[in-house]
């Protein structure tokens, strides 16, 4: 029934706004960071002053992604994915916003995409601004720590890895080749603030939006919650399809609790 009312609610509108998390891309077996009622599953993500400041952060940073990004990199897009890509082939989907960083609504072919929290595919260097494919930056890391090569770890969130009683402090992390500065993921990390340009397009889009529909997100982070705010400030009606509880329950038209490629596979 409640898919039911889902179809209904994306074929009554013609420009939806589609945000979503990282409940859409559990199934192509990257991890979510939050239970069922919105809480934290593990230790929060590094923060972003930690990881400017401080080398020993740097070290465990860059020694867990050495091994978590082996699997990461390799991820799929799945059918929610594709779902959603359908859904804008199909002329209904103004923008889709992501709070997640594994580029995978591109490789299923969406093309309106802004990557609300950055791109982990990309390494951007924090003095002089120099960009360079992850990919590379794996082979150089491999290359300067080659003893952890040999390492397996389970997989966390974002490219991460549960790699636990590790002695980090032997963990090489290259500078910058050009200046000499602190490589980072060109992502938002915790602590960090979304660029304003980026907000501002898709506050811009929202306000061309007839409604929202909310995909594999809890809302915890207010960087995405605030865009649900906006949608409810302009009266448009807003449906989600989460596993479990969300931060924006009491602003929603309606929720579907189901996995987001069952709840999406009318659209394939």
């Amino acid at each position: 029934m409640a898919n039911h009312l889902l179809q209904d609610f994306v074929e009554r509108h013609e420009k939806l706004f589609v945000l979503t998390g990282a409940g859409v891309s559990t199934n192509s077996g990257i991890p979510d960071y939050r239970d069922r009622d919105g809480n934290w599953k593990r230790t929060q993500p590094v923060n972003f002053q930690a990881f400017m400041s401080e080398e020993p952060t740097r070290q465990r940073y860059w020694a867990r992604s050495l091994i978590g990004w082996r699997r990461f990199g390799q991820a799929r897009p799945n059918d929610a994915h594709h779902a959603l890509a359908r859904l804008e082939a199909d002329g209904r989907c103004g923008m889709l916003l992501t709070q997640n960083v594994d580029r995978l609504h591109q490789s299923a072919g969406h093309r309106q995409v802004i990557d609300l929290h950055g791109r982990l595919d990309l390494v951007r260097c924090m003095g002089c601004g120099a960009k360079a494919p992850r990919s590379e930056f794996q082979d150089v890391l491999g290359r300067a720590n080659p003893e952890w090569l040999t390492l397996e770890a389970a997989d966390a969130p974002d490219g991460d890895a549960d790699l636990e009683d590790a002695e980090f402090s032997s963990f090489k992390v290259p500078a910058c080749e050009a200046c000499g500065g602190i490589l980072k993921p060109d992502v938002v990390f915790f602590g960090e603030n979304v660029p304003r340009d980026v907000v501002a397009v898709a506050q811009d889009h929202l306000s061309q939006a007839d409604a929202m529909l909310i995909v594999g997100s809890s809302l915890m982070v207010y960087s995405g919650f605030r865009f649900v705010q906006a949608a409810a400030q302009r009266n448009i009606p807003i449906a989600a399809v989460n596993l479990g509880r969300t931060r924006a329950d009491d602003l929603l038209t309606l929720k579907v609790e189901a996995r987001c490629e069952a709840a999406l596979a009318f659209l394939l």
